[in-house]
């Protein structure tokens, strides 16, 4: 919900206070700061499955658009002077350049607070397990979810919609529905796909603090 449907694609807006938590909740899941990942998302747009301009080229195979991309780091993905023009909204922020360059920092406090209220355990399976959980998770949508599913709408690119990702993504996984359109604020757009990530943006905007929900296709769109 954070670094993706409300950094990335903007497809809702909230109060900046709660934007800044969101975004902190966001840093502490490992995956990078906010100006990385939302440049990266970017970039991923931009030029879905080409083989070098993609960073996650799923055109690559499985295995690179899951997770070796992160082991063979390319300075044009990974450099900030670089992916930074991809998040300049985010870029002009002190709040994100902080977060951005600070954001391991934060497993440190996190860690201390699961070690006060359950010792080692808690800080197992609270920060290591669950990192890795929420690792794999994510790439699955950059692979399995390029890879396996089915098409409701005919995208110039292999993105598909995959139900068991969605589970574990709390609906990141009907993803030929996202970039089909990619700045909606929902990504399961029939019933039975089951997103829990526009349940909780719904929640949001009937307590007032979203405005701006992208809830429908652009006028005119029509899928194959």
């Amino acid at each position: 919900m954070g670094y993706h449907r409300l950094l990335s694609h903007k497809s809702f807006q909230v109060p900046k206070w709660l934007e800044y938590a969101i975004a902190l909740i966001g840093a502490l899941a490992l995956q990078g700061g906010p100006i990385f990942w939302v440049g990266g998302h970017r970039q991923h747009h931009a030029h879905t499955e080409d083989i070098d301009l993609d960073p996650y080229s799923a055109q690559k195979g499985f295995w690179w658009s899951h997770i070796l991309w992160i082991f063979y780091p390319r300075p044009e993905f990974f450099d900030y002077d670089t992916y930074k023009k991809y998040a300049p909204d985010l870029a002009r922020q002190p709040f994100y350049c902080w977060l951005d360059r600070y954001f391991l920092l934060l497993q440190i406090p996190f860690a201390l607070l699961l070690y006060v209220l359950g010792g080692w355990p808690f800080v197992f399976y609270g920060v290591f397990l669950r990192c890795v959980l929420l690792w794999h998770s994510t790439w699955f949508v950059n692979s399995a979810s390029h890879l396996w599913g089915y098409r409701t709408f005919d995208a110039d690119d292999g993105a598909r919609n995959l139900w068991w990702v969605s589970i574990v993504t709390y609906g990141e996984g009907w993803h030929n529905n996202h970039h089909t359109y990619p700045h909606m604020a929902k990504s399961g757009l029939f019933w039975w796909e089951i997103d829990v990530t526009w349940w909780s943006i719904q929640l949001l905007q009937t307590l007032g603090l979203a405005k701006k929900v992208v809830s429908s296709p652009p006028q005119g769109a029509t899928h194959g």
